[in-house]
């Protein structure tokens, strides 16, 4: 591997850190947010759904700016905003504590969308191992930032404004990494006839499958991570065990993360990978479903962390495996997650409305074993040996 391939995925993974440490920090600190700037818990909780929303409204619009100015300067800009926001959710009351959530929302959306795109382009022939380093990256550096976010606020006494701003001290060294990356300028210089309908990603029946794809399997993710303590608690579980437990669930998605798009980028054909990870996925689901000894819900907690940490990463790399070009594949990630975040957005909230309204858990955990059945049949499809557009179309989108 030569020098430049080199510092390019070492900007990637960087950049990958960025991409989640400013928001898992939040959740353990938020009685400390709460305490000082009295706010409600619902306020608190918005500050989990807002930079979804701010995904799913600003994610197609990403992959047009990288398409005009191209995708490495529009990950910087991303940079940029990204540590604004950061110091500005620190720096006042409620509304600079929205305000912050809102810019880092929007510039984490640039590297979210746009770096499928930049691994397609520069490792059309590697997508599934650098998409297995991008991957475990998030997975890593959101768990470490949740993991350490109580320790630096209490027993180091920085407060959870100095300790949400540490993120900031992250996000410039991948700044400063990334850099280099600006000599090459992908500019794509799109023919007016890749506007037409004929060209238009939103058209083709297999970006909405994998859109579909990957976002069900966000709607569960947050799901989960949102409420599996709760659930927990539900079965007797207590408190302190709830919690260990979506630590265990974090850990056990990394493997699987990380091996199946490798194993994916081996074959052309991926609906065997994919319906064996979906399946593992759903026998967890059931084991919640119809409940246990504590022995059988961390099996079922260790097979749902498998099918989930798997097939977030089959979402991304159907993104590159799915195009012909770094330009189809940033329209396919920013409309896939456009779609993705917009479902992410209101799973907690529906399964909180459904134990709200049933006082059980029940309702939640078959909507849970639906979703994933769908995840099944969308993963099935998207998996299939075939591109978003058909040679003709791909031509309108070709790149200079």
């Amino acid at each position: 591997m030569n020098t430049k391939r080199a510092v390019l995925i070492a900007g990637i993974i960087l950049v990958s850190f960025c991409l989640r440490t400013p928001l898992t920090a939040v959740g353990p600190l938020v009685s400390l947010i709460r305490a000082d700037l009295g706010i409600s818990n619902g306020l608190a909780g918005f500050l989990t759904t807002l930079p979804l929303l701010v995904f799913a409204a600003f994610s197609a619009v990403s992959s047009k700016l990288g398409g005009k100015i191209g995708n490495e300067r529009s990950i910087l800009i991303g940079l940029l905003i990204l540590i604004a926001g950061v110091l500005l959710r620190s720096a006042g009351g409620t509304g600079a504590l929205l305000a912050g959530t809102f810019f880092i929302g929007l510039g984490i959306v640039a590297g979210n969308v746009l770096i499928p795109s930049i691994i397609k382009q520069n490792f059309p022939d590697n997508v599934g191992i650098v998409t297995s380093a991008y991957s475990v990256s998030m997975f890593i550096s959101g768990g470490l930032a949740s993991g350490i976010s109580i320790p630096l606020a209490s027993s180091l006494h920085l407060g959870w404004r100095y300790t949400l701003d540490t993120s900031a001290g992250l996000i410039l060294i991948a700044l400063l990494i990334w850099l280099p990356q600006l000599r090459k300028h992908h500019h794509s210089a799109v023919s007016r006839e890749a506007d037409s309908p004929a060209a238009s990603i939103w058209r083709s029946s297999l970006a909405w499958k994998v859109s579909l794809f990957l976002g069900l399997q966000s709607f569960l993710f947050y799901c989960v991570v949102a409420w599996l303590p709760a659930i927990l608690q539900g079965y007797g579980i207590s408190t302190a065990t709830a919690g260990w437990m979506l630590t265990f669930y974090q850990i056990c998605a990394i493997p699987a993360s990380f091996i199946a798009p490798v194993f994916a980028d081996r074959y052309s054909d991926q609906r065997g990978i994919t319906a064996i990870v979906c399946l593992i996925y759903l026998s967890g689901m059931l084991i919640f479903l119809f409940g246990g000894g504590f022995s059988l819900l961390v099996l079922g907690i260790a097979l749902i962390a498998t099918g989930s940490g798997a097939s977030i990463s089959l979402a991304f790399t159907f993104i590159g495996l799915r195009t012909t070009s770094g330009r189809q594949a940033s329209e396919l990630s920013g409309m896939s997650q456009s779609v993705g975040y917009l479902l992410a957005a209101a799973g907690p909230a529906l399964l909180g409305f459904l134990f709200d309204r049933f006082q059980t858990w029940t309702p939640s955990m078959i909507l849970w074993v639906a979703a994933t059945a769908l995840l099944l049949y969308f993963g099935i499809c998207a998996g299939k040996d075939r591109y978003v557009f058909t040679k003709e179309q791909s031509d309108l989108l070709k790149e200079e």
